[in-house]
């Protein structure tokens, strides 16, 4: 196959969605389908002792959460699939971000019963922001719901773009029938089943035949509603689509395996190849001959074993292939890579070549890479929209073990270069505090630390309201505000001058008497 026809065959998307809405179980039943698993996990059944195969952390099994954004590629029917499955916790809503940023596409899951909730209106501004096509799954119809008429109103008001379904329930909860595939004119019997891939029986809506499958009243009811959503909805566009302007929206039950296989014929058929990338310099062409990337996540512990961190690389053009120098641009160094992985969430194989599109994982165990990294085949590239927000909340992390304060190093160390949390020291005493934008992300690092690093640590009270980065062409003033705020000043990990205000009439009144002073809230400026 010819580099272009590799590319153009790549469908690299993320999973987002509020927590419980389901997106986890999608994940998995989109793996069964496309033969990476034969039997999907429960994701939240203790009687079943299978767990998600993208929630394979000890923290991730015993909370029926995810954490951490888990990579997963497969073949489907020509296609090379990449998923990138986010936390939907509002906690790791920052490693969801930066997961956007490698994707070409979006999938997002919203829950019939629930609808849109706040942390789906966050996502979507996101994609918004980058012009992210999105196509929206409406789960749990065999559950009580809204009726899908309202849902598709409430997508439109909350989520503030067009939609257009392209399936269509019929009836739901314990009378749930099945969908009406508007894409394919076709009808999709509901039989429940978690596990087997279940056939679907084909019947044109003006036929006979949908009486004798669903009733009188029901394919009356489907043929009024069909009618009404042409009226209604803009026809199909997907130029539209492409341009993040239009969401097609699927209805159905990922538990019980239904809808899911029409959602993923469709979107091999529809989504966006790889995509241009915008660099600080110019726009990378995933065509381009030469290998350009980015990392946009690193993560600790893949295998506790062997205490490795992976760097996950977008590809953005070109082919990457094993054992070949390409140029760390901020070390501005060659170097090869012997042991490239593709993943399948934990599970990892050596890869020989990723062509544009593709998740790269390189075993990073020396602190070579951080977030926002570049790898060229030379030239000198900036991929720019991988932030570090501000954070919310703070305590200072004290050692509870100091036989172990060399592993307590480490592990913070490791953790933090996967970008969850904040680290600063304080300048006026010497001490760490840890920042995050929720109380989870403390419970998950103390987990880590003790599971991972067997290394205890305690929190701290400290009472801040926001870090802020400062920066200023008057060096003069810059001293002298450090001067006057030296108990509140800390340095980040890069070293970086940041200010710790207490309140946010403290930011206020430090932002009005120092007027030449630049103050940050996200530390990529």
């Amino acid at each position: 196959m010819t580099l272009k026809e590799e590319i153009q065959r790549r469908r690299t998307f993320a999973i987002i969605s509020h927590p419980d809405a389901g997106k986890t179980t999608l994940t998995e039943k989109l793996l069964l389908f496309g033969g990476a698993i034969h039997v999907a996990g429960a994701v939240k059944s203790n009687k079943i002792r299978k767990t998600a195969t993208s929630d394979w952390m000890e923290i991730e099994k015993q909370r029926g959460i995810s954490v951490a954004t888990s990579v997963m590629g497969f073949e489907y029917e020509g296609y090379k699939i990449n998923i990138l499955d986010t936390p939907g916790h509002q906690d790791f809503a920052e490693d969801t971000y930066r997961t956007l940023t490698a994707v070409d596409s979006v999938i997002i899951v919203v829950d019939a019963a629930k609808g849109v909730e706040a942390q789906t209106r966050k996502l979507m501004e996101v994609c918004r922001m980058r012009h992210t096509p999105v196509m929206i799954f409406v789960n749990k119809m065999d559950r009580e719901g809204k009726d899908p008429f309202d849902i598709l109103d409430e997508l439109e008001q909350e989520l503030q773009i067009a939609v257009r379904p392209l399936s269509w329930p019929i009836d739901m909860g314990e009378r749930f029938r099945g969908v009406y595939n508007m894409y394919r004119d076709s009808l999709d019997l509901y039989k429940p089943s978690k596990q087997v891939v279940t056939e679907s029986v084909h019947v044109e809506l003006q036929s006979s035949g949908l009486e004798k499958h669903i009733g009188d009243s029901l394919s009356k009811k489907l043929r009024d509603d069909v009618e009404l959503i042409t009226q209604v909805y803009p026809v199909f566009d997907r130029e539209a689509y492409l341009a993040g302007h239009l969401a097609p929206v699927f209805f159905g039950s990922a538990l019980n395996n239904f809808g899911v296989k029409e959602l993923l014929d469709c979107f091999v058929e529809i989504a966006p190849s790889p995509r241009p990338v915008q660099a600080e310099e110019r726009i990378v062409d995933p065509y381009e001959e030469n290998f350009t990337g980015f990392v946009f996540k690193i993560h600790a512990n893949m295998d506790p074993n062997h205490r490795s961190c992976i760097a996950f690389v977008k590809v953005c053009s070109g082919k990457f292939e094993r054992n070949v120098n390409y140029r760390h641009v901020r070390f501005n160094r060659m170097m090869k890579f012997s042991a490239p992985t593709a993943f399948m969430a934990q599970k990892k194989e050596v890869l020989d070549e990723a062509y544009a599109g593709d998740i790269v994982g390189l075993p990073d165990n020396g602190g070579t890479f951080k977030i926002g990294d570049t790898l060229t085949s030379g030239e000198e590239l900036h991929f720019k929209g991988l932030p570090s927000f501000s954070p919310e909340m703070f305590k200072y992390i004290e050692n509870a073990d100091p036989m172990k304060s060399k592993q307590l190093n480490k592990g913070i160390e490791q953790l933090m270069d996967e970008g969850v949390a904040q680290l600063f020291t304080h300048q006026f005493n010497g001490r760490k505090i840890i920042g995050t934008v929720g109380q989870l992300q403390f419970e998950v690092i103390q987990y880590r630390l003790l599971h991972e690093y067997n290394a205890q640590c305690r929190w701290e009270p400290i009472n801040l309201y926001k870090a802020c980065w400062i920066e200023s062409d008057d060096l003069a003033q810059l001293e002298d505000f450090k001067r006057r705020k030296y108990q509140y000043m800390a340095y980040d990990r890069q070293g970086r001058d940041v200010f710790l205000a207490e309140s946010s009439y403290i930011l206020m009144m430090a932002q009005q008497d120092f007027k030449n002073i630049r103050f940050h809230f996200s530390s990529e400026y």
